[in-house]
């Protein structure tokens, strides 16, 4: 079994390292970390970041709490941009916040063991 890496602490991190998910197709106003061409997409967890404040809420002078889990997901290429003409096995990685996250199946995996919690 693979554990999760975690570069801080997560507790209580919904999605695990391998799971399917879903950027939220939202366009709130203000500024959002989550790029515009990324919404919608599907990918997998890489990595749980940790949980740290939200930016988006820093942007305007608020504290940014409570944090939020930041994840590292994994994204084909071919995905994200239809007319990608490189290899197939490309991939693009980006650090998106659990709330902008959604089970891609519906609902997350399991939890499994891990040694962060």
């Amino acid at each position: 079994m693979t554990l999760p890496s975690t570069y801080t602490p997560a507790p209580g991190h919904r999605f695990n390292v391998g799971d399917r998910v879903v950027i939220k197709r939202a366009f709130p106003p203000g500024h959002r970390r989550t790029p515009y061409y990324i919404r919608g997409k599907g990918g997998v967890i890489e990595r749980i970041c940790g949980a740290f404040p939200n930016p988006e809420e820093l942007a305007y002078g608020f504290d940014g709490e409570p944090a939020k889990v930041l994840y590292r997901v994994r994204f084909q290429q071919t995905h994200v941009w239809p007319d990608y003409t490189g290899p197939a096995r490309d991939v693009i990685e980006m650090e998106i916040f659990e709330h902008w996250l959604a089970p891609a199946s519906g609902r997350a995996k399991a939890k499994r063991p891990t040694q962060s919690g």
